[in-house]
């Protein structure tokens, strides 16, 4: 069995944050969700918090590396603060990877070691890399001597049947000594096999006790728990163990859930943006972009504001009008426009 004290003794934490005041950026964040957050959907999101820290979807190194990475990387500055993160295992790759994306803009570099689907195990990348605490440390030194940006870690508390506390305090440490002060912890574990990457989001149980337990060993770092957050109510109450949560799905399909994120959560004291003035702010940015030419269909756009106006009257014949219109020939922004009076 693993001696958690030695463990625990040989990590030697730098400074935390707080105690050089660095405001917590990452009180709540909006995970990174492999063909939803695309920057449309942040810069959205952004209309809606303007302290919510955002998150890409995953890339991969070869994606960068060997593919139109500015394609990838571009992204809008309003979306600010948002982390770019990367999908891969290979040290000097990743560090490649974190110089680029840290030269577009992005304030954070995250490693992905959680996502449990096939084709990423297949390139040796994901959550299978749990099982490999020190390749995650290498690839992490590797990344932080490439940028001055932070480079954090997305994980889950375990994989398979290594899902012991033990084998958690394993991995974080062995991490941290390589440089990441700031760890996602998803509070489940993953099944590499026998289970698709949507029941990995479900069926193994939530443990929020392991994730409470790990920021209580390591008070220094800053812990993040995502998996299972659909009320800010309930993100409050998380917030009492750890640095900060990350909400996924819902901010996906219930954003104006985020309206109030700012006042709740970074003292802000100005009133939400109603649902109608983030469309105001949002038609000249949909404009703008079909005016681009550069591939850009309103329905790559308005795919992700569906559910704006979820649980308000009308919000079924907004849904309706926009599924039923946008992919027609000719499809413009007026599409958007009528989609409005279409919920009364």
């Amino acid at each position: 069995m693993t001696d958690n004290k030695n463990i625990k003794a040989s990590y030697k934490p730098a400074v935390s944050r707080q105690s050089v005041g660095i405001p917590p950026a990452r009180r709540l964040c909006i995970a990174p969700m492999l063909d939803w957050t695309d920057r449309h959907c942040r810069y959205f999101h952004r209309l809606i918090s303007q302290h919510a820290f955002l998150y890409t979807e995953m890339v991969t190194t070869g994606a960068l590396i060997h593919g139109d990475h500015r394609r990838f990387l571009q992204f809008n500055a309003a979306e600010n603060p948002v982390a770019f993160q990367l999908g891969g295992s290979n040290p000097r790759e990743l560090a490649v990877c974190a110089k680029m994306a840290e030269d577009y803009g992005y304030d954070e570099v995250n490693l992905n070691v959680g996502c449990p689907s096939d084709r990423v195990q297949n390139g040796r990348f994901g959550a299978c890399l749990m099982a490999e605490p020190e390749l995650v440390a290498e690839c992490v030194a590797a990344m932080s001597r490439a940028v001055s940006i932070p480079v954090t870690v997305k994980s889950r508390i375990g994989i398979d049947e290594r899902d012991s506390y033990e084998e958690l305090v394993q991995f974080v440490s062995t991490v941290a000594v390589a440089g990441c002060e700031t760890f996602i912890i998803h509070a489940r574990k993953a099944w590499l096999s026998g289970l698709s990457p949507k029941q990995n989001r479900d069926v193994p149980p939530l443990r929020y006790d392991m994730v409470y337990q790990i920021k209580q060993d390591f008070p220094q770092l800053e812990i993040i728990l995502n998996g299972g957050i659909t009320t800010l109510e309930q993100a409050e109450a998380v917030l009492q163990h750890v640095d900060g949560v990350m909400v996924g799905r819902e901010a996906y399909h219930n954003p104006y859930i985020l309206a109030d994120v700012d006042r709740r959560f970074y003292g802000e004291t100005q009133e939400p943006r109603s649902r109608e003035m983030i469309m105001e702010l949002l038609i000249p940015y949909i404009r703008q972009q079909l005016e681009l030419n550069d591939g850009v269909r309103l329905n790559s756009i308005t795919r992700h504001i569906l559910g704006l106006f979820h649980g308000e009257p009308g919000a079924r014949g907004w849904r309706r009008h926009l599924s039923e219109n946008v992919c027609k020939p000719g499809a413009d922004i007026n599409v958007v426009l009528e989609a409005l009076p279409a919920r009364i």
